[in-house]
């Protein structure tokens, strides 16, 4: 919650470790910006409540994990779960009348893309979101201003699915695509070393904010 008791929302979505310290501490960052931020546990129908450790031995779990979300739960259940959070973010009496984005990293990337593709959020934030150039078919029903991020030396996201989305989507006023050249996946993740790109982080995070002040409040 920001300061103020109220603002514009954003419903803040998980890498594949789940609702940890990293996620907790960008929702803290968001509120400081006047932002009312909600982590919804998307992993709650396989197993409530993970929060991983951001390293290599917590890695194979997170897979595991986003296996069996990947698996067990139905595409349109997936689907009806993100509208219901997004929808509940909106009924927040802090955030009522005010707009609302949707935002993610990794897994949340991906799934922020399909809250904008399926649901009518005013922004979306889709950091290094993998499957999303899989996808590009749900942008006919993308209405809203959208920013990507990207690693350009990410391993999981190779460089010609990000080609394939900017030649899809760049000819939109509304999309922006950046890329890290020098970054890799997770670069915003200060709490993964084997991931973490101070660099790359100080020239994306401040395009987020910028982005969200415009669409948000301004």
């Amino acid at each position: 919650m920001p300061d103020s008791g109220r603002g514009p929302g954003i419903l803040l979505l998980q890498e594949i470790f789940g609702v940890g310290d990293f996620l907790t501490s960008k929702a803290n960052d968001l509120a400081e910006e006047g932002y009312v931020v909600l982590c919804p546990d998307v992993f709650w129908r396989v197993e409530p409540g993970i929060a991983l450790e951001h390293d290599e031995a917590s890695l194979q779990a997170a897979f595991s994990y986003m296996t069996r979300y990947s698996t067990e739960v139905p595409d349109e259940t997936k689907v009806a779960d993100l509208g219901a959070a997004l929808d509940h973010l909106r009924s927040l009496p802090e955030v009522a009348g005010q707009k609302v984005a949707a935002m993610g990293y990794c897994l949340g990337g991906f799934l922020a893309y399909t809250i904008a593709c399926n649901f009518d959020p005013d922004a979306t934030v889709a950091y290094y979101g993998s499957g999303i150039a899989d996808r590009l078919s749900d942008a006919e029903n993308l209405t809203c201003p959208i920013i990507f991020h990207f690693g350009g030396n990410d391993p999981f996201i190779p460089n010609e699915q990000v080609d394939a989305i900017r030649a899809h989507l760049d000819d939109r006023d509304s999309v922006q695509v950046h890329v890290q050249h020098s970054a890799g996946h997770a670069f915003e993740n200060f709490l993964a070393p084997q991931f973490h790109d101070a660099a790359a982080t100080a020239v994306s995070w401040p395009l987020t904010l910028e982005f969200l002040e415009r669409e948000l409040k301004g």
